[in-house]
């Protein structure tokens, strides 16, 4: 048990210190694009951003100097942080405009020619660090106990399969396709219980993800990856 917890423990360390500046600006970077953000809204406050990012105070604020000196950010003593007019370009005004144009089938297609990809770059890049990252993202989605907990945890694990091909280039374009995921217009989605069933297929085929970047296997990586979002197609368009 002792065991176990040490690498649990250890595991948690590594999510929360990520290893170089670059990496730390990418995750606040990437927040902030995801989020909305128009120019003088105000981000979260330092609490709240530690939780959702999994960083420590200290690389928050590293970070958060980082994106202030490219003009990205601004910080008034006492009221917050706030969004520039230039940072409020990188959530990407042209990626709303497009996501209000694309169908959900067509967003499901490009994640199938872009996210294999990915995770055979992944299986050839992949440091050890990034497989602990992408494995307490697993972790904690299967002890989710709802599912939007859940989905934030299979997001982290997809943007950590990103983070493990070690090509900021794909990260970001990852995080872009992600972006405009999350503004497409699904409709809603009904789930039939509070919280994913421990069946829940996403889970082996996380698993299968996992284990071939993990075994540095580009082919099997890239065809576990296309599995899998297969399989959220067939959920997304054929039941129901």
């Amino acid at each position: 048990m002792n065991t176990l917890a040490n690498q649990y423990a250890q595991r948690e360390s590594v999510i929360r210190r990520p290893s170089d500046e670059l990496e730390l600006v990418e995750r606040v970077r990437a927040f902030i694009a995801s989020g909305g953000y128009a120019a003088g809204d105000r981000l979260p406050p330092e609490r709240q951003l530690i939780g959702e990012l999994d960083l420590t105070r200290g690389a928050l604020r590293k970070a958060l100097d980082a994106l202030e000196r490219e003009g990205l950010i601004w910080r008034q003593v006492g009221k917050g942080t706030f969004i520039s007019r230039q940072g409020a370009e990188i959530g990407g005004e042209a990626l709303v405009d497009l996501a209000r144009q694309i169908t959900p089938f067509r967003m499901v297609r490009a994640r199938m020619t872009i996210e294999p990809a990915i995770a055979r770059e992944a299986a050839m890049n992949a440091s050890g660090e990034a497989m602990t990252r992408m494995r307490i993202a697993m972790d904690r989605a299967a002890s989710a106990t709802n599912w939007q907990e859940y989905e934030a945890q299979d997001d982290s694990f997809h943007r950590s399969v990103a983070e493990a091909s070690d090509n900021m280039l794909l990260l970001a374009l990852f995080d872009q396709l992600n972006q405009v995921r999350r503004a497409v217009a699904w409709g809603t989605v009904t789930r039939s219980t509070a919280r994913p069933s421990p069946d829940h297929s996403s889970f082996a085929e996380h698993e299968a993800i996992a284990s071939a970047i993990e075994a540095h296997d580009p082919e099997a990586a890239y065809n576990a990856m296309r599995t899998h979002l297969r399989s959220v197609s067939a959920r997304l368009f054929e039941e129901g």
